[in-house]
């Protein structure tokens, strides 16, 4: 892929639909905004069908589905994902996720270290899995997975 085409194969905006959004504690806002700030600085994203971008994105939550609206020139789409398929990852991301922000304030740097390993494997297992659902809808690279993950986790938060 040219230089060219990859510049045009990315979001440029992503926005979260805020009635999707629970209330959320300090650690988890901070982490959805770096999410969401890393998402737009580095992405590729290139929806099916598409000729060039750069795509908005707008994510939300319908009956306990992921809706992804994706706009673009001369493109626009709705995807709508199952979360069954991540349910279990979902809660033990959130269980380690919420045993890392007590260990930083509490623990040692080899218990941390620990639970950051363990967090970023099931962030990578999860990613994978949202490459392979979105397979024929819209490839993206694995970082651009993770950061995705990361936002729709933002819309499982329950303060």
């Amino acid at each position: 892929m040219a230089a060219d085409d990859r510049t045009h194969q990315r979001l440029q905006s992503v926005e979260i639909d805020e009635e999707s959004l629970a209330a959320v504690s300090r650690d988890q806002e901070q982490e959805r905004q770096i999410a969401i700030f890393d998402l737009l600085e580095e992405n590729h994203f290139f929806p099916e069908g598409a000729e060039s971008g750069p795509y908005d994105l707008r994510m939300g939550l319908i009956e306990n589905r992921l809706v992804l609206d994706v706009t673009g020139p001369a493109y626009e789409k709705r995807h709508i994902l199952s979360l069954s398929p991540f349910r279990s990852l979902i809660k033990d991301y959130f269980m380690i996720c919420e045993s890392y922000y007590q260990a930083i304030r509490n623990s040692t740097p080899q218990q941390i270290e620990a639970l950051d390993m363990g967090r970023r494997g099931l962030h990578n297992e999860a990613s994978e899995l949202l490459r392979t659902r979105l397979s024929g809808k819209i490839e993206t690279d694995l970082d651009t997975a993770r950061r995705l993950f990361t936002l729709i986790c933002a819309l499982h938060w329950r303060g």
